[in-house]
């Protein structure tokens, strides 16, 4: 496995980075860690909000149109596994002073989540996508006309290029080393939060209009030991 470097490039990353280094510079009285960092992949749920509830509304009403090939990688978590590993983290004796990924511990193609989505929601997946340069250049053009006359572009290139990366964490060391064990799958966790948005009277999932999915911010960085 490769590490990336870690480079926070938004406030919001550095903020994360920042309160990171207070938990593992944090010591006990006779100088021992007290502190231990989780950097979750994406977590979803019944309680979901942005990019994944929109993804799941578009999805229902058939109104999703994906851009690309699908085969970029993302690391998901269901949050009832965030929960567990937080159990892990706080009782184990050894995971004091470390940073620990948290994530299903599988790397899924975009395509793999769109299809356990659908099956948990009872239909097919979409078959049609948009080539990733043609669209690139359209949206350049769009980016370019809305600036002309002082508009805010309503989709721009870098969320293509944010929707198009591949983005992948290992989580071996926490299970390796800390013995946690996710206990949902991407199938088993995304029939568990549709059928658990449904008991909760989430009519949304039936009644939104079309949106362009883009990925949240995933924790990609190392390790550090």
């Amino acid at each position: 496995m490769t590490y990336a470097t870690l480079q926070p490039g938004t406030f919001y990353a550095q903020t994360k980075r920042a309160a990171e280094k207070i938990v593992l510079n944090a010591r006990g009285a006779e100088g021992q860690p007290l502190g231990t960092v989780l950097r979750l992949g994406a977590v979803y749920g019944s309680r979901i909000k942005g990019n994944y509830e929109r993804l799941t509304h578009a999805l229902a009403r058939h109104r999703f149109i994906s851009i690309g090939n699908g085969l970029n990688r993302r690391t998901l978590v269901y949050d009832k596994d965030v929960g567990r590993a937080a159990v892990v983290a706080v009782s184990h004796p050894a995971a004091a002073g470390w940073v620990f990924n948290v994530t299903d511990g599988k790397f899924h193609t975009l395509n793999e989540i769109i299809e356990s989505i659908c099956s948990a929601l009872g239909r097919k997946p979409p078959r049609l996508s948009l080539p990733v340069g043609p669209m690139r250049t359209l949206i350049g053009l769009i980016e370019k006309g809305s600036h002309a006359i002082g508009l805010k572009p309503p989709i721009t290139r870098a969320i293509i290029n944010k929707y198009t990366e591949d983005i992948a964490v290992d989580s071996s060391r926490i299970r390796t080393e800390l013995g946690f064990k996710p206990q949902y799958d991407l199938r088993s966790g995304w029939q568990e939060t549709v059928q658990e948005m449904r008991r909760m009277g989430d009519k949304s999932t039936s009644s939104i209009s079309a949106q362009i999915y883009l990925n949240e911010d995933y924790a990609s960085s190392p390790e550090p030991r």
